[in-house]
């Protein structure tokens, strides 16, 4: 009736308000009386709407979308291509939609099979397709029988083009375990092939299969983790789909890295207009992390090219990428505001280790040869005050960056307001101190483990007045870049002597997040704080009380994080907790109380003085903890640990060092902790069993068992793969009783580890390193005293079968042949750190000698290699690195 009574009104001339609840009623009553001007104005209304779905998510809900789609099929309405085409379109959004799982299948597939389906990267294709089949499809052991047509759509995904991680991790996925297996074999062909052929890998047939997804509503670009994405490859996608079947364009994109060797990587010599690119517009993001064969000097010039609008590009773990060619990048893509250069952290910090010796740096050698080409000479690149858009900058872990760079980075950045310098040991306090004096905008600095001292305070404290042109006439230092900041970050700097710190605390008004750690912080420091807008304190292993944190805390009503492990200052102030009632302490600034009192934490790590009283009074700050972390010094006890599931509901990450544990306390954790991704229990007291393990923790990603399960065997270890199945990270130290058989166990079980540390695990690798080399998606790989089989050239072995792989840590008390073979620069691939420790046999004790010559290991020192864009490192530490 009321949609009777609309269209009257609207045949007698009222105006109609359509909407998502009233256009199916309003458009079945337009059919069934055929009133053509209204259907008309029905299909202008649905056109509109989803034609604003572009590029933005359609002004309906998904459900309403399921309801005209389902409508139309029904009574074979033309709006229907125009739906699929706006569902493919914005096909993200129709994955983040409660409602997604209800999609019916015929529409997903016409979605993914659309032209215009738009989405981030293969796997979050994949990803979506894998949770609405999971949500629609009957039990894997009835499928197997029966089969199911629905499983079709798997083909439609481009496997080649997966994340090695994401395709190897996929390998136990019921479903998808044969296509997984495929797609690594692909990846795998294209990452280790010395020269990459087109025509080889696809037999000259179609190239379809290797164009990555780029549409004109693409936004995001992810390759992140595809070690196999290279420079023909990624031009192979900007090129019109004709073109790519052309022989004499896939003869030059087959050409293009033997030019780029050849050039000496002078990217300017190619001739880049061979190759007809096309635009698309609308990317504004381009992440292309992890991606060792993609030389990314030469990526750029096709993202200037291709990508006018681009504003963040993330390239982390791109060694090969020289700094000095930061600012053609800017001058390339200058819409950039965003940029991620983030490498492996040289784990060679002067302030926390003793260096035994150093040798000399070994230059990277770049091919010189001679070529027959001429092409125009490159234009000197001259800084401008136009290359203004970079805001955020991240050089984390580079070490090919100097002073030098930091002046040219203020020269030509002036709008910079967030720089990441952290663990850039190449910088001087002086070099970081410039870059405080000419970016008067910056509001966020991270500067861990750097030279940042003196010279940076006065830069930070400085009146600034003069430098923006505002005449503030205010209270003293409120025109101070420090009185600003928003954000410093500044641990583990320990040359800022205790005078210093304190006149930079005192004009740290409005900072919101704060990293004091391993500095000379004091009481005296921290009681000059003065601000009120505090969201994270990370004050570990420093000098100061729970007095002092309590300060800060009383002043800060907004703190979500609370890092302040290794302070032996505050187990002082634990017995005033247990002698005094909080009604009696009101006014004294006690830690645990504060907290309780005024704060919602997100995230806390505490040590000393932190016990099962401490706990009891934080109670009403922890409600919506995400992460936990109770260092030495701490003892919550048995009792306390059985509560933290029920204190914390919401926890994501558990860190557990030298606590009382048991069978009971673990099993009451992964019982209860739903959302649980990160569990590390190292060295408590007590030991755990396979009786641990025996609940499935299916979001479990991260586990670390450090001396806490000395009695594993590798039947305790199957148990473990079978219920905690989607590790990716996996630290095993003081597990004894495993051998070698384990490794099928940890290969077959985590295919898609990145992490893997094996420390003083039995006879693990007394047979040599077999199955482990089927875990191709590793990046960090620890192997020490695990037997004596590994191979001498086991270093350049992993390296070429693991293309991922940037980190890797030997014993030679492993070594088959009493040492290993160490790479150059060809043979390391992606490798950017190599430590090799070394041990000394010591008799035990005295009476050892009266029963023969029993020895044990004791660390020496450790050889550490480190590759940047244009050097190799040779160190030798005391530390067991």
């Amino acid at each position: 009736m009321e949609s009777l009574l609309s269209m009257l009104r609207f045949l007698f001339g009222c105006s109609l308000d359509l909407t998502s609840e009233n256009f199916l009623p309003l458009y079945e009553a337009a059919l069934f009386f055929g009133v053509e001007k209204l259907l008309l104005v029905c299909r202008s209304w649905l056109n509109y709407v989803i034609s604003e779905g572009r590029i933005w998510p359609p002004p309906l809900h998904l459900e309403d979308l399921i309801h005209i789609w389902e409508y139309g099929r029904e009574n074979a309405t033309d709006f229907i291509p125009q739906l699929t085409d706006c569902l493919a379109r914005n096909f993200i959004w129709m994955t983040s939609c409660d409602s997604f799982h209800n999609v019916p299948f015929e529409l997903l597939l016409s979605c993914v099979k659309h032209p215009c389906l738009t989405v981030d990267s293969e796997k979050h294709l994949c990803d979506s397709i894998l949770l609405w089949l999971a949500a629609n499809t009957i039990p894997y052991d009835l499928l197997n029988s029966t089969g199911d047509a629905r499983l079709e759509i798997f083909t439609e995904i481009r496997t080649s083009l997966l994340s090695l991680p994401f395709a190897a991790g996929k390998r136990r996925c019921p479903l998808f375990s044969k296509f997984a297996e495929r797609s690594v074999d692909a990846i795998l062909s294209l990452a280790t092939s010395s020269s990459f052929s087109l025509a080889n890998i696809l037999g000259g047939g179609d190239f379809s299969q290797l164009r990555i997804r780029l549409t004109e509503c693409t936004k995001i670009l992810d390759l992140s983790g595809c070690p196999q994405i290279s420079l023909p490859l990624l031009l192979l996608s900007m090129l019109p789909f004709s073109y790519s079947v052309d022989t004499m364009l896939t003869k030059k994109l087959n050409q293009l890295p033997l030019k780029l060797e050849r050039f000496n990587m002078d990217v300017s010599r190619i001739p880049w207009e061979t190759f007809p690119v096309l635009t698309f517009e609308a990317v504004e993001v381009v992440d292309v992390s992890n991606c060792p064969m993609l030389h990314l000097e030469a990526a750029i010039e096709c993202f200037s090219k291709s990508f006018p609008s681009l504003t963040t590009l993330k390239a982390a773990y791109t060694s090969n990428f020289r700094t000095m060619k930061l600012y053609q990048l800017l001058q390339r893509c200058p819409l950039l505001s965003n940029i991620d250069l983030t490498v492996e952290s040289n784990p060679v910090i002067p302030a926390k280790v003793s260096v035994i010796s150093s040798f000399p740096v070994v230059k990277l050698q770049i091919s010189t040869s001679s070529n027959e080409e001429t092409c125009p000479a490159v234009p000197t690149f001259h800084f401008s005050r136009r290359l203004s858009n970079i805001t955020n900058l991240i050089l984390e872990g580079r070490t090919d960056i100097y002073d030098s760079d930091l002046h040219n980075i203020a020269e030509c950045c002036p709008s910079l307001c967030c720089i990441n310098l952290n663990v850039c040991t190449s910088i001087t306090d002086s070099g970081i101190s410039v870059i405080l004096l000419k970016c008067v905008g910056l509001h966020s600095i991270f500067a861990c483990d750097t030279f940042f001292a003196h010279n940076c305070v006065l830069s930070l404290c400085r009146d600034i007045s003069r430098f923006d042109g505002v005449a503030m006439k205010m209270e003293k230092n409120t025109n101070s870049l420090a009185y600003k900041l928003q954000i410093l970050h500044i641990g583990g700097c320990k040359a800022i002597s205790e005078i210093t710190l304190l006149e930079l605390i005192s004009q740290l008004y409005r900072v919101r997040s704060l990293c004091l750690r391993e500095t000379q912080l004091d009481d005296n420091s921290l009681y000059k704080f003065s601000g009120s807008s505090l969201e994270m304190l990370d004050v570990s292993d420093t000098k100061v009380s729970c007095h002092a944190v309590g300060h800060v805390v009383r002043r800060s009503p907004h703190l979500k994080c609370l890092i302040a492990r290794g302070c032996r200052h505050l187990l002082k102030e634990e017995s005033n907790i247990l002698e005094n009632s909080p009604a009696l302490s009101y006014n004294c600034p006690v830690l645990y109380y504060e907290l309780g009192k005024s704060c919602n934490l997100e995230e806390i790590s505490l040590g000393w003085g932190f016990s099962f009283f401490s706990l009891e009074a934080l109670r009403p700050a922890i409600k919506m903890l995400r992460t936990f972390i109770v260092g030495l010094g701490g003892s919550l006890g048995e009792d306390g640990l059985k509560l933290v599931p029920t204190f914390c509901p919401w926890l994501e990450t558990l860190i557990l060092y030298f606590q009382v544990i048991s069978d009971s306390v673990v099993r009451n954790i992964l019982e209860t902790l739903k959302n649980l991704q990160v569990l590390a229990l190292c060295y408590c007291f007590g030991e755990i069993s396979s009786l641990s393990f025996q609940f499935s923790a299916p979001c479990l990603r991260k586990l670390k068992l450090e001396r806490v399960t000395a009695q594993m065997t590798n039947d305790d270890l199957l148990t473990l793969a079978q219920n905690c199945m989607n590790i990716t990270e996996l630290s095993l130290l003081g597990c004894r009783r495993l051998n070698s058989e384990s490794q099928d166990t940890i290969s077959n079980g985590w295919p898609g580890l990145i992490s893997l540390h094996l420390e003083d695990c039995g006879e693990v690798t007394a047979k040599g390193v077999t199955s482990l080399m089927n875990c191709q998606a590793l990046e960090d790989l620890l192997l020490r005293h695990n037997g004596l089989g590994i191979d001498k050239n086991f270093i350049i072995r992993a390296a070429s079968r693991m293309p991922l792989l940037r980190k890797v840590a030997l014993d030679v008390c492993d070594a088959k042949d009493g040492d290993f073979d160490l790479p150059d620069f060809t043979d390391r691939r992606f490798l950017s750190i190599v430590k090799i420790a070394r041990c000394n046999l010591k008799r035990r004790t005295l009476d050892s000698m009266k029963s023969g010559p029993c020895t044990t290991p004791v660390h020496a020192e450790t050889l550490i290699l480190t590759w940047d864009s244009e050097k190799l490192s040779r160190t030798v530490v005391k530390e067991r690195l």
